[in-house]
C-alpha cells in the first residue's frame, strides 16, 4: 500500500482529512492507530521498514518533527509546542517515540493524556535533573547548532559532514550503512536541525521525573542490550511510573533499537500493544486533592526485563 501523505505547506492530503495537520505526515494500513515519532537528524521516512510491518494490522502514521524533513521549515518555541503538534497530527493513538521522538511523546502523554492510549518509549529520558548538567547540555547543543546555522553568519557546516560526525558518536558508531540510513537523514537542512537543537534539545527539556506517576496509560520502555546508559534510565522511569509500566531489553542492539533490528522491534511493538488492546494495563489517574483515590493501585510497579525481543 502506498502511504497517504500530507504536506503541511499545501494542506493537501486524504479527502477524509478535514483540516491541515501542523506537521508533515505519512499514513498507511488500517486498524488501531499507531504513531511513530523519529529521533534527531531522522525523518518519518526513517521508520519505513518498521512502518511497513506494523501497517499489515494497524493504521500507521509517521511524522516529520519540527526542523526535520518536510517539516524542516516549521519552528517551535520548545518541546511542549513540538509535542502538541505531534498530538494534533496523530490524534488518539498508540504513540511510539525514539530518543527525541520519545521525549516528545512523553511530553504529550503528560500534557494531553487523552490522546495517548499506550506509550512506547525507546531510548528516551524524563530529562536532566541537575541544573548545572542541564545548562552544560544546552551550551553543548548550542555549539552544535551554531555549526549548522551560525549566528555570526559565518560559513555553515554541510549537513553531510555534520551527519558523518554525529553518527561517529558512541551511540551510533556501531551502525552499518543500512541502519544509519544516511539517505533519509540528508533530507534535513542545517537551519532546521539547528532549530531543533536550540528548542527541543535534551538541555531544553523540563525534567518530568516527579510527574511520571501521573501516566495512567500502559507505558513500555524499550532499550537495547548494549545501551547500558539508557537501560538504567528506563528502569528508573518504569519504577517512577508504577505498575502500569514495564521495561523490555532487546538483545543484540544498542541505542537505535528500531533501526538496528526493525523486524524484532515491530514484532515487539505488536506484542506489547496487542497484549493491552484496550489499555487494560493502565490504571486510574491519580485523584485530585480532596477526592478519593478510587481503584488506583499503589505506585512502584515491578520492572520486567526480557531476554528476548
Amino acid at each position: 500500500m502506498v502511504p497517504a501523505t500530507t504536506d503541511p505547506e499545501t494542506g493537501r492530503g486524504p479527502a477524509a482529512q478535514a483540516r491541515r495537520p501542523p506537521l508533515a505526515s505519512a499514513r498507511s494500513g488500517s486498524g488501531r492507530p499507531v504513531v511513530l515519532v523519529h529521533g534527531f537528524t531522522q525523518t518519518g521516512e526513517s521508520w519505513r521498514r518498521v512502518a511497513a510491518l506494523l501497517a499489515a494490522s494497524h493504521e500507521v502514521t509517521t511524522v516529520d518533527l519540527p526542523g526535520h524533513g518536510r517539516s524542516g521549515g516549521r519552528r517551535v518555541a520548545d518541546l511542549d509546542e513540538a509535542a502538541t503538534l505531534v498530538g494534533e497530527t496523530g490524534g488518539p493513538a498508540v504513540y511510539v517515540g525514539y530518543s527525541l521522538g520519545g521525549r516528545c511523546c512523553l511530553t504529550l502523554a503528560l500534557s494531553r493524556p487523552q490522546l495517548v492510549e499506550h506509550l512506547v518509549l525507546v531510548g528516551a529520558t524524563a530529562g536532566i535533573e541537575e541544573p548545572l548538567e542541564r545548562a552544560a547540555r544546552r551550551v553543548a547543543d548550542e555549539a552544535l547548532a551554531d555549526r549548522l546555522d551560525p549566528r555570526d553568519c559565518s560559513a555553515a557546516q554541510p549537513v553531510a559532514e555534520f551527519l558523518e560526525q554525529w553518527l561517529a558518536g558512541p551511540l551510533f558508531a556501531h551502525l552499518d550503512a543500512e541502519q544509519a540510513d544516511v539517505a533519509a537523514r540528508l533530507a534535513n537542512t542545517g537551519p532546521g536541525l539547528a532549530s531543533s537543537l536550540r528548542t527541543t534539545g535534551t538541555g531544553t527539556q523540563v525534567p518530568s521525573w516527579g510527574r511520571l506517576a501521573e501516566l495512567a496509560m500502559p507505558v513500555d520502555l524499550v532499550t537495547g542490550e548494549r545501551d547500558a546508559r539508557f537501560g538504567e534510565v528506563a528502569m528508573r522511569m518504569a519504577r517512577a511510573v508504577g505498575p502500569n509500566a514495564r521495561h523490555t531489553v532487546v538483545p543484540g542492539t544498542g541505542h537505535a533499537v528500531p533501526f538496528e533490528d526493525p523486524a524484532a522491534f515491530a514484532a515487539l511493538v505488536l506484542r506489547l500493544v496487542d497484549r493491552d488492546p484496550d489499555g487494560d494495563r493502565g490504571r486510574a489517574p491519580a485523584a485530585r486533592p480532596g477526592e478519593p483515590a478510587g481503584d488506583a493501585p499503589a505506585s512502584g510497579g515491578e520492572v520486567t526485563a526480557r531476554s528476548r525481543a
